[in-house]
């Protein structure tokens, strides 16, 4: 058994955050029920076609869910939706803001008839305050919270590669209803859950903010390199590949002077003997560290770091992750299906052993629309006559 198995959660849901939240829900084994519109569906259908001609942040984030075609401005849609809603557990929505109070969506419209029901609410800025009814995406919640201010070098910001502000969110959607499921197991209420993008991003921006609390300087932006540890970052090698480490402590240093340097008088140098003097003075050490892996490859770096008991990585490129010795080695791949046919898909992280992962398949726009529907006691005549209308 699943270890949500028998949960239903009814999602109106587009872009990333509520979308990778469910994933999660259904991952475990509940039932997620996708409310897209008829003809378009998810606007993140549309960002790519780089998936078979599916968009990729859309089979990332969609898989195992049914999708029912609902027009909501339609009248007898509020009737199918309410249906629906009568006997889930979860309700999730990131529409615009006001959006769901306006279709009588609301934890306060919804609690008194249905007070198991767990409401969840994902917005830019949360449901109320002078923002609340401002637009927000994943790179302006990036830049609203601070995280475009330590990031990039000192001549360019840069955003996060990934859609950080918004899986940020996501999760914390999908722990809070989680708890929110274990406490109505004891209380026998549901609840109402408000999750921010820009909270969900600042508690990540906790460290630099403290870093920089009292009007401190913040941290230095660095590339790739860390702000306020170093060496933590990459170096060249004399084969012209780039070696990433990290040291983490003073004994680490001592070993990386002695045992990878091979300069174990360094490590008495007194413009590195502390973290904080290390990192002061990082041009100086980067030129020592440099020179002294000029006439190594990277594997030989390597070799010597790992000797040290250094922490190191390859800088790999997607295709590399692609065929991971370590993924591979764990068997963490599967493959799912989409109307483009199959994938190659990571199983969830951490799913615990004694159960599966779900691994369903990623729905065609509609797909499940006819089957929910009958499922609600609608007939074929009833379902036609939708269709006509454009409900569905």
């Amino acid at each position: 058994m699943k270890p949500l198995e028998g949960i239903k959660v009814v999602t109106l849901e587009h872009a990333i955050a509520a979308p990778f939240c469910t994933r999660q829900l259904a991952d475990l084994g509940a039932r997620v029920i996708k409310i897209e519109r008829p003809g378009t569906g998810d606007f993140a259908r549309g960002y790519d076609e780089r998936v078979h001609g599916l968009s990729s942040h859309f089979v990332w984030t969609n898989r195992s869910k049914e999708s029912l075609a609902l027009d909501l401005k339609q009248p007898a849609a509020m009737e199918i939706l309410d249906a629906l809603v009568a006997d889930a557990d979860v309700l999730v929505q990131n529409l615009a803001p006001g959006a769901a109070d306006r279709l009588g969506l609301g934890y306060e419209q919804l609690s008194a008839r249905y007070p198991k029901l767990i409401v969840c609410d994902i917005s830019g800025y949360g449901a109320d305050g002078p923002y609340r009814d401002r637009k927000a995406y994943d790179l302006l919640i990036q830049s609203e919270s601070g995280f475009l201010s330590v990031t990039g070098s000192p001549e360019q910001p840069a955003k996060a590669g990934c859609s950080i502000a918004d899986i940020a969110a996501g999760m914390y959607a999908y722990s809070n209803i989680l708890s929110a499921l274990l406490q109505r197991g004891r209380t026998g209420r549901g609840c109402r859950i408000d999750v921010s993008m820009l909270e969900s991003m600042v508690e990540w921006m906790g460290y630099p903010m403290y870093y920089a609390i009292d009007g401190q300087s913040p941290p230095a932006l660095s590339g790739a390199a860390h702000a306020t540890i170093y060496p933590y970052g990459p170096f060249p090698a004399g084969d012209g590949k780039t070696v990433m480490l990290g040291l983490q402590n003073e004994r680490e240093w001592k070993l990386f002077c002695d045992q990878v340097l091979l300069q174990p008088e360094l490590a008495a140098d007194p413009r590195f003997m502390t973290n904080s003097k290390r990192t002061a003075a990082r041009d100086a050490l980067r030129a020592v560290i440099v020179d002294a892996f000029s006439g190594l490859s990277a594997a030989q770096v390597g070799e010597r770091l790992d000797a040290a008991g250094i922490a190191n990585a390859q800088m790999n490129t997607l295709h590399d992750v692609w065929s991971h010795p370590q993924l591979k080695a764990r068997e963490r791949w599967r493959e799912v299906a989409t109307p483009a046919g199959n994938v190659p898909a990571l199983l969830p992280p951490g799913v615990p052993s004694n159960a599966d992962a779900r691994m369903d398949a990623v729905p065609a726009l509609g797909q499940h629309t006819d089957a929910i529907l009958q499922e609600l006691g609608y007939d074929r005549v009833r379902i036609d006559a939708l269709r006509a209308d454009g409900t569905i």
